[in-house]
Order: C-alpha cells, then structure tokens, then sequence
C-alpha cells in the first residue's frame, strides 16, 4: 500500500497560488506603476517632485480620534442605505444623438449628447469601487442598463483616478466593444495603457489644454481634489472638463471642493448649457474635496450655468450622511438661487433640445419620503 500523501503542503502551495493570483489581480487593478506615473508628472507645471497639488491651500479638519474615524467609517454604509429599493429606468439609450441630452446611470456616470456627439463620463459598472474583490464601497442599485446597451460613444471622459471614476473592468470592457477615444487629465493615459487600451486611442491633457476630439472641444480645467489608486496620493492630474461642440458647452465637475475657481471659470470659459455638479460625500473630514449641496449650487451659479444636474450621490454611501440628504439640501439651494435642476431617474434620457421634455420631479421621495434634516446653518458659499 502506497503512504498517503501529504495533505498539508498541498494545501500549502494552493493557497500561495490564491495569494499570489490576488494580488496580482489588485495590482492590475491600481494602474499603471508609481515610476512611470512619476515621470508623466514631470511634464506638468503643478506637479512638484513627482506629485500635484492644488491651487489652493487645505482647509483645516476636525480634531477626532482614530477611533472616532474608524466608528464613523464603519456606521456610514448604515446611515447612507436607502429605506427603499431604488428606482431605475431599465430601457437602454439607443442610438440618439441630440443637440444637447443626458443620461445618468448613477454617481457620476453619464451619457451626454452634445450636438450629436456622445461622451460617456466617468463610466462605472462595477458592483464595489476598489481594486479588492468583495472590499470597498458597494453599489446601492444595479446599473440601470448594461455597459454594452449604452451604445456607440465618441469619447470616455474620465475627470481623475479614484475607483469611483475610474472602473479598470468597465474601461476594458468599452475599449473592446467601442472604438471611442479616452480623453483623460495627464498621467491617468498611463493607467489606461497599462490595461491595453492602445495609446493612439488615449488623448491625456493638463489643466489649461484643450484637445479636439470627434468634433468637439475638450479643455482641462483646474478643480480643488485630489488623486490616487495607491498608498500615494496625487500621482496623477485631476480636473474638470468642459465639452465644447458648435452650439453647445457643458461643464463636467468631476470631483471638487468649493474654490474660488468656479468664477475664474465661469468668466473664462463659460456660460454653461449644462453642468454636471456633485452634491453627495461630503463631510467634515473632508472639507475641502467634495462640495457641499449648497456649495455645489453656488458654483454652478458661479460657472453661469443654465441647467445643474446634480450628482455624485445616490450610487455608493461615500460619506456619513442619510441617503437622500444630498438630493433635498440641492433642491432647497437651488430653489432659493433660483436654478433650473435636471432631477431625471436613474437611466432616464433627458433631451434638454426638446423644449416640452420635462426635467423630472423629486423621484428620491418615492425612496425616503420627508427631508432627512433641517436646513443647516453656517453653510459657506462657494466663491
């Protein structure tokens, strides 16, 4: 009789297996390397020593413990969970190409028609944002339709690298099944390059640059962020873009904190047909990445924007605030301004050509009925 084998060693060697295939897969994951990244940065006027850095100097943060952090950390899926199921519009696009329409598909993801051309925005379709399987923030509702159904694009926009804006399997996926060209802030082409995305379709701009794409104008604006898919932030450029076409422009946030900026731009670049303001995420901890709802408002008004569609919320609990917190403070802010908002559901195609399209209604009410909580005070302006 033959001894029985060893069990153990076995065992051993598959799970180092296991290990070492994970991590590989999170490596892949987090882009391009570090060297690499450093070099790109090397052409750009705001980065020093490898890194860019904001404008503007950081506001001051709250004096909290590490335990602190960590318990608002882990109680902030909890507090930002919908009551309800939310509701989504499953029909696809199709293949219109308005003067001037919009898609959103949730966070910041969405289709924008501009004089018939359409850009994909920040696309993610992946069910957690974070180069971990099984860790990091968890979608809050299906995609509305699958990446495939969203049709033919011109361009993916991407404004900066964070898992939530840059989706590696989503941009695999419309590298393979488009022929739509990649227009990015500097460094963030090298991440998408090291996926195989062929660099004659990746266009990679600094602030103050502009490129000429499918038929429309694409220029790198300056926002108040920050960047990083690693341990180290800042290695690659973030920013907002504005899209430019014959007739119409829009403004695309991206990420931002409230900065003086917004009326730089505005005088510099705008009026805005469109803008694509983020309202959700905002805390505390950080205040001076992410806007706040009423911030958010203001440098739209700022930026002289005719419609805001509100987003960076909805999709993923990113900050410590009730779900559709965000969604009541902007209607409020921009009922007292006197902004139009564009409020469609998610996956509803909104075509702001067509003068009797209705912009939509409170659909989040239907989710969480009452406002979530009072106006708050001492909330500051944008500019």
């Amino acid at each position: 009789m033959r001894p029985p084998r060893p069990v153990l060693p076995a065992l051993g060697t598959t799970s180092a297996v296991g290990v070492a295939a994970l991590g590989l897969h999170v490596r892949r994951n987090m882009g391009a390397r570090l060297a690499v990244l450093r070099r790109l940065a090397q052409r750009s006027p705001h980065a020093h020593y490898g890194a860019f850095a904001n404008r503007e100097p950081g506001l001051p943060r709250p004096d909290l413990t590490a335990r602190q952090i960590a318990t608002m950390i882990l109680r902030r899926r909890r507090v930002g969970l919908p009551p309800r199921p939310i509701p989504l519009v499953t029909t696809p696009p199709g293949a219109d190409r308005s003067r001037l329409a919009l898609t959103w598909f949730g966070h910041t993801s969405v289709l924008l028609e501009v004089d018939g051309r359409r850009v994909l925005v920040d696309p993610v379709w992946s069910t957690r944002t974070s180069p971990v399987p099984g860790f990091g923030p968890r979608r809050l509702h299906a995609p509305p339709v699958p990446v495939a159904a969203v049709g033919e694009v011109d361009v993916v926009l991407i404004s900066h690298d964070h898992y939530d804006h840059l989706d590696r399997p989503t941009v695999v996926g419309l590298a393979r099944c488009t022929v739509a060209t990649f227009v990015v802030p500097l460094g963030v082409g090298a991440h998408l390059r090291s996926w195989g995305v062929a660099a004659d379709r990746v266009v990679e701009r600094d602030w103050d640059e502009a490129a000429a794409v499918a038929g429309l104008t694409f220029t790198c604006l300056e926002a108040r962020h920050f960047s990083g898919r690693g341990l180290r932030r800042n290695t690659t450029q973030w920013a907002a873009w504005k899209v430019a076409g014959p007739e119409h422009s829009v403004y695309v946030a991206g990420d931002t904190g409230a900065s003086a900026v917004h009326a730089r731009t505005g005088e510099q670049h705008g009026p805005f047909d469109l803008t694509l303001m983020p309202v959700g995420a905002y805390a505390e901890l950080w205040p001076d990445i992410h806007t706040t709802p009423e911030e958010a408002v203001a440098a739209h008004t700022a930026l002289r924007g005719a419609v805001m569609l509100p987003v960076h919320w909805a999709t993923f609990a990113l900050g410590f605030h009730p779900w559709a917190e965000p969604a009541e403070r902007t209607l409020r802010a921009a009922e007292d301004r006197r902004v139009r908002l564009a409020l469609p559901r998610l996956g509803r195609r909104l075509d702001l050509s067509v003068p009797d399209d209705r912009p939509g209604s409170p659909w989040w009410r239907e989710v969480a009925p009452a406002p979530v909580r009072p106006d708050p005070g001492g909330v500051a302006a944008s500019d």
